[in-house]
């Protein structure tokens, strides 16, 4: 593949451009005029995004789409998140992949700076992305029609005892992780994408969560779960040498992408709610208030394993979540979980829970190691249920005039 700035020389000396090229699939059976109105009415909109001076208005800066690396990991998480699973259709091969992966990055690098996707029928929904990103992931069943070798770990997960997954929610080709403060602005963007996929792929699950709203906390403070949990605080740094080790990968066709697990927890608050305070702080081996390990008073406090009370029983018990997520340390992820709440379903409250998100260069030697253990005997398990589980080759960024996924779809013998 020519290197961005010679085939942007070529386009302009007489081929079709981008634009062209991407239009011609975009609007196929929507309609000139439509397309056409586009420009005008992005001109007569009214709704221009607010100015850095308007009072409580805060909706960050757009969240560069080019680079090295996708958005969306080392990205300060955003408020609100959809997890879009597709299953590729019969007869989409190699080229195929390569339009499509063409079409959703111009429509990501569009609406991530708060311009309208082509063929954008409501143009005004775009204009506040408010720190939106796009980040695509790629299945055992899209490395597989691409031609290439994907990763020894890019595959389902070994069984474990604890896994009640419905296949509704459970893996899947291609995966959009779209994430923005304004839940408005993620309902169109997955909209618009999909709107591009729909000739080449279908919908296989949805998964939808929240966080605070921004500016509920400062930036950086670690989540809550709905239990009540601080949850996340042993994470890599972003813009670290220590996160770089633990999240990108340098492996062929993936250098400077990584891997994500995405498992859907359901959390049994119902049964939750019968468990006293200190019973709720022993599973997960923390204080409730504020996150510190048991046998601490700061959050970020390293854990005192040997600590034993009184009458000799481990201050931080054997078998608390932390404890067994922690092991020898060695094996580390990067974690970028949202809450979901479906709301009350028959005699239960809620039916709610936990988008897990992970990221990390090996699924095999980080996460699977971390995973077992929690599922050999973990406190929390009582409480918590594996509903959804899938696996992702998150491949690196692109430059402007290419697209995510090139390094995998234009070089011969992509491998890892």
């Amino acid at each position: 593949m020519p290197a961005p700035a010679e085939g942007a020389r070529r386009r302009s000396a007489g081929g079709p451009s981008r634009r062209q090229f991407l239009l011609g699939g975009a609007v196929a059976g929507v309609g000139a005029a439509a397309a056409v109105g586009i420009d005008a009415a992005l001109r007569m909109r009214d709704d221009a995004p607010a100015s850095a001076g308007d009072p409580g208005a805060d909706p960050g800066q757009p969240v560069a789409f080019y680079g090295a690396h996708q958005a969306g990991i080392a990205t300060e998480p955003q408020a609100h998140a959809a997890f879009v699973a597709l299953d590729l259709r019969d007869g989409v091969g190699k080229e195929e992949l390569a339009r499509l992966m063409w079409l959703l990055s111009d429509d990501a690098a569009r609406l991530t700076q708060g311009a309208a996707a082509l063929a954008d029928s409501e143009p005004e929904l775009a204009v506040h992305p408010a720190r939106l990103t796009v980040t695509f992931g790629f299945g055992q069943g899209f490395v597989a029609r691409a031609g290439a070798r994907g990763p020894d770990w890019l595959a389902p997960l070994p069984s474990f005892g604890v896994d009640r997954l419905r296949a509704e929610l459970s893996d899947g080709d291609l995966l959009l992780q779209i994430a923005s403060d304004d839940p408005l602005t993620v309902a169109h963007a997955s909209r618009m994408l999909l709107k591009d996929a729909r000739s080449f792929a279908s919908v296989r699950w949805i998964q939808q969560g929240f966080r605070r709203a921004r500016g509920t906390v400062r930036p950086g403070t670690t989540q809550r779960n709905l239990f009540g949990q601080i949850d996340g605080t042993v994470n890599p740094v972003p813009g670290t040498d220590d996160f770089d080790e633990v999240v990108w990968s340098d492996d062929g066709w993936l250098d400077g992408g990584t891997g994500l697990v995405v498992r859907r927890i359901r959390m049994n608050l119902d049964k939750w709610d019968e468990l006293d305070r200190p019973g709720r702080e022993a599973s997960v081996g923390r204080t409730l208030s504020n996150g510190a390990p048991l046998t601490g008073s700061d959050e970020f406090d390293e854990p005192d394993f040997t600590a034993t009370s009184s009458i000799g029983f481990p201050v931080i018990p054997t078998f608390s979540h932390m404890r067994r997520a922690r092991g020898d340390g060695r094996e580390r992820i990067f974690r970028r979980a949202y809450n979901y709440d479906e709301g009350a379903a028959g005699d239960e409250i809620s039916d709610a829970g936990l988008i897990f998100a992970s990221y990390q260069a090996d699924v095999a030697r980080q996460f699977i190691p971390i995973q077992r253990r929690l599922d050999e005997i973990d406190l929390l398990n009582e409480w918590t249920t594996p509903i959804g589980s899938a696996v992702f080759a998150i491949p690196p960024g692109c430059q402007e005039g290419g697209f995510i996924g090139e390094t995998i779809l234009t070089k011969t013998g992509a491998s890892t």
